[in-house]
């Protein structure tokens, strides 16, 4: 299953990390990534994943989100291509500190392409274009899928959504938890089963599930009223990580 996992690469947080991308003009309190990140550490522990710690990388402000400069498929290792120039050097680093793991090796070098804008659902991988991502690094990806194996389906990001993964995830067979804007794109309505959050909760969309678990954001109360009914939800603190625009899914690369 997409969601069936047994080891996570995480990487520790840097101090540069309150000079990281970000669409608000608010600054991150070092120490609170800290424990927001100690906690997200100490879930995937509890949870009995093998967890691979990456040393920090203080030349790249946004590197604790591992999941932009590569995703996993399989056995494989894609190493992907981010847009903006503070990120676009991380790729190198990631491909170095975990080649090993993987027996093949793929990287991208056409287009723009962050692993943010990659839904993963079985052997299916929706991408989104976004600011992110463009059609040319979204075409890059699809041959590689293609050759492994997989499907793939490309579709165009809302507007004002940074990528594709930050207002939906999947969280059960072919069931997405989506944001209202998310809930507007026609190939998710047509495809899968969707539960759309309150206007307000778009934050809750970004959550994370792990083996039987459901990793949710805290403080998103009408969220968790809807989703614990049929989950078992584990709480973690992102206000401060999500002040750089990220969430859950953006801190590891699972399989």
């Amino acid at each position: 299953m997409t969601y069936s996992f047994k080891n996570i690469i995480i990487r520790e947080p840097n101090k540069s990390i309150q000079n990281a991308l970000s669409s608000q003009n608010i600054n991150p309190v070092f120490e609170n990534i800290l424990k927001e990140h100690s906690s997200y550490v100490k879930v995937m522990k509890d949870l009995n994943l093998k967890v691979k710690l990456l040393e920090p990388l203080e030349d790249f402000p946004d590197s604790i989100f591992v999941e932009d400069p590569a995703i996993i498929y399989k056995s494989n290792l894609i190493i992907l291509n981010p847009a903006d120039p503070t990120r676009n050097g991380e790729k190198k680093i990631i491909n170095s500190e975990i080649k090993g793991y993987f027996e093949n090796i793929f990287i991208i070098e056409n287009g723009f392409i962050e692993g943010g804008d990659i839904l993963n659902i079985y052997n299916h991988f929706i991408i989104g274009l976004s600011n992110r991502t463009n059609k040319f690094g979204a075409e890059s990806l699809k041959n590689i899928l293609i050759s492994l194996g997989a499907t793939v389906s490309i579709c165009q990001t809302p507007k004002n959504v940074l990528h594709f993964k930050s207002e939906c995830s999947l969280i059960d067979q072919n069931l997405i938890l989506v944001s209202n804007k998310m809930a507007q794109l026609e190939y998710l309505k047509e495809n899968y089963n969707l539960i759309e959050l309150p206007v307000g909760e778009e934050g809750a969309a970004n959550c994370l599930r792990i083996n039987n678990k459901l990793l949710l954001p805290d403080g998103f109360t009408k969220a968790h009223e809807i989703l614990s009914k049929n989950f078992d939800i584990i709480k973690l603190k992102v206000e401060e990580i999500s002040k750089v625009d990220a969430g859950l899914s953006c801190m590891s690369l699972r399989w």
